[in-house]
């Protein structure tokens, strides 16, 4: 059963496999939707490859040396780290950079029920949660401890990627999750040179395409290497086509859930 609602509209951004720049854009859609005058928090929710202090530009070196305070389930308050006008938490934040998070499955809920209900998160009006691409405890968990007012599911533009998520759009569709639409990420490369919108991987199988199961599309983000690396494009290039693609999803997931 979902509990207390730490803002006023939770949206959780997944995906059925790694590398299709979800997490990316999950940061990007955060400053997007700040921009517009939000408050906005972002929960890093994947456990065991934590992405989002890296993008900020946060590390923490220091390994933790115990995580009794999860264990012994002791109440906690977990202030956020502020970057960039959000407010991030990650167990990235709590571990050392190269620590890996060694937990029962037991022990999973407790972990993402201090993460969701002890932060000091204030008063927000979007919380994003970055799911763990895939359907596995992380995110059955989530769907159970938050009250979620929509969910947004990304793709790259390879039949493998659409495939893997329509066992997303299943796990959403089974748990009563309404899903706001689907993003393709790294639809196709803009040549530095003339602009022209390059299909680097092809077309995905209609049979394939999460498409097909009348998703709506919120739309194309095209591949560049600037959103990969440096500061996130919504503070480094929002004029940029990426920037203005992120920008118009953000006003459609605000719109969806005005």
């Amino acid at each position: 059963m979902s509990g207390s609602s730490p803002a006023r509209r939770v949206v959780a951004i997944a995906s059925g496999k790694g590398g299709v720049g979800k997490s990316t854009l999950t940061l990007n859609l955060a400053l997007a939707l700040s921009a517009r005058g939000s408050t906005v928090g972002v929960l890093d929710a994947d456990l065991y490859g934590p992405d989002i202090p890296l993008m900020v530009g946060l590390k923490r070196t220091e390994r933790a040396r115990e995580l009794q305070l999860w264990r012994l389930g002791r109440p906690i308050s977990l202030p956020p780290v502020e970057v960039h006008g959000l407010r991030l938490m990650s167990i990235g934040f709590l571990l050392g950079e190269d620590q890996a998070l060694s937990l029962p499955s037991v022990s999973v809920e407790l972990v993402l029920r201090q993460l969701v209900h002890e932060t000091d998160w204030g008063t927000l009006d979007y919380l994003l949660v970055d799911l763990p691409p895939g359907t596995a405890d992380v995110q059955q968990q989530i769907v159970r401890l938050l009250p979620l007012d929509g969910a947004l599911v990304v793709v790259g533009p390879q039949d493998v990627s659409h495939l893997d998520a329509k066992r997303v759009l299943e796990l959403f569709a089974d748990t009563g999750t309404r899903v706001l639409g689907g993003v393709e990420n790294m639809a196709t490369l803009l040549c530095p040179h003339c602009g022209e919108a390059i299909s680097v991987f092809g077309e995905v199988s209609p049979d394939r395409s999460i498409w097909s199961l009348g998703l709506e599309c919120l739309g194309s983000i095209p591949l560049d290497p600037a959103v990969a690396h440096g500061p996130p494009v919504m503070l480094a290039a929002p004029g940029s086509a990426p920037g203005r693609a992120i920008a118009a999803i953000a006003g459609r997931i605000a719109d969806a859930l005005a």
